[in-house]
């Protein structure tokens, strides 16, 4: 009986956040598209590689969203319970409420087991695979966003990279090395680089030499290259810190650190990936007291109203907190934590009136 009841709880809650993460991603992609649209006609950017982008960024978009869409969900699957006075029934046979959080929880933590496997492992691949066709369809190469190219240290090693090139190849590189006291010790400039794992090979080297009043300089036709700098950091760099998965941002974070740089960006979206999870569960807790409590007798219009409008706000300040981080050097695991516990103890608070 037990197990049945757990089911059945648990069906009514996934089946509303899949409707509702189902509807959500309609949406998003829709409007997607209408923007990529746009885009199509430039280069050889055509209207098949638009839909292809957008079905690329859509496992991203579902990690996304899922915290919204489980609040709204188990709002809608426990409230469908409530419009049919089951809710009630099951008081009556003597269900704590406790007892009916858990079986949303359980269902909740199942679902989130496969929306991370799809955050982590399928979602940065496709979305790398996404930005890097759009730029190669629009441009013929795949290019950072500066003006200058991508800089990177290594050390007391500089390194500018002009241009990325859809295989992985970079192209138009200049390598800085400098001795203990700044000064400028050799320069490097190479046509191209490819990565042979552990180092790079340079393809038309030119390289010069700063000694005591005099400058040797020399053409080589390939040279070997070590240095930290490797493909996966590239690809880093190239996708925004919240679409990377956790493991990488970690590696980049570490680089950074070890090379002086500020990381604070890539630390906050970290440990927003951590926290995820916590943000899920606590969306589903916090659907539970709403149900029993203020929305227990409105129609599923009101309560669709309701989560949508906590969820917005949950995300408003989310990202509020993110940016604080960065500009007012706001420790990061409490900027991507705060929100959530507040969440948490807003569920608690409401839980007890219940009770």
């Amino acid at each position: 009986m037990t197990n049945l009841l757990d089911r059945y709880i648990g069906r009514s809650v996934a089946l509303g956040m899949l409707m509702v993460l189902a509807l959500l991603l309609v949406l998003l992609g829709f409007f997607s598209v209408l923007g990529e649209l746009e885009e199509v006609g430039k280069g050889s950017y055509t209207t098949v590689k638009a839909f292809t982008y957008v079905l690329l960024i859509l496992p991203r978009y579902t990690y996304e969203i899922f915290p919204v869409a489980t609040l709204l969900g188990s709002l809608i699957g426990l409230g469908a319970l409530a419009n049919n006075s089951e809710l009630i029934a099951m008081r009556a046979a003597g269900v704590s409420i406790s007892r009916i959080v858990g079986a949303v929880l359980k269902t909740g933590f199942v679902m989130l087991l496969v929306i991370l496997a799809v955050g982590e492992l399928l979602a940065p691949v496709t979305e790398q695979r996404a930005q890097r066709m759009k730029m190669d369809a629009l441009s013929d190469q795949v290019t950072l966003q500066t003006k200058y190219g991508f800089w990177a240290r290594d050390g007391d090693t500089f390194i500018n990279i002009r241009r990325i090139l859809p295989d992985s190849t970079l192209a138009d590189i200049s390598i800085y090395e400098y001795g203990a006291g700044r000064e400028l010790l050799r320069a490097t400039h190479a046509d191209t680089a490819r990565y042979a794992d552990p180092e790079w090979e340079l393809d038309g080297v030119e390289q010069s030499e700063f000694g005591a009043g005099r400058i040797a300089t020399k053409q080589l036709e390939r040279l070997r290259w070590s240095t930290l700098l490797e493909p996966a950091l590239l690809d880093v760099v190239t996708v925004q810190p919240h679409m990377l998965p956790a493991w990488d941002l970690w590696s980049y974070i570490r680089y950074l650190t070890e090379n002086g740089q500020d990381a604070a960006t890539y630390e906050v979206a970290f440990w927003g990936k951590v926290v995820s999870p916590l943000v899920t569960l606590v969306m589903l807790f916090l659907s539970v007291p709403f149900v029993f409590g203020a929305l227990r007798s409105v129609s599923i219009g009101q309560r669709i109203f309701t989560g949508a409008v906590i969820g917005t706000v949950f995300y408003l300040v989310n990202r509020a907190f993110s940016y604080l981080a960065v500009v007012y050097d706001i420790n990061p695991l409490f900027a991507a934590s705060f929100p959530t516990l507040f969440c948490l103890l807003l569920a608690f608070w409401f839980f007890r009136r219940v009770h």
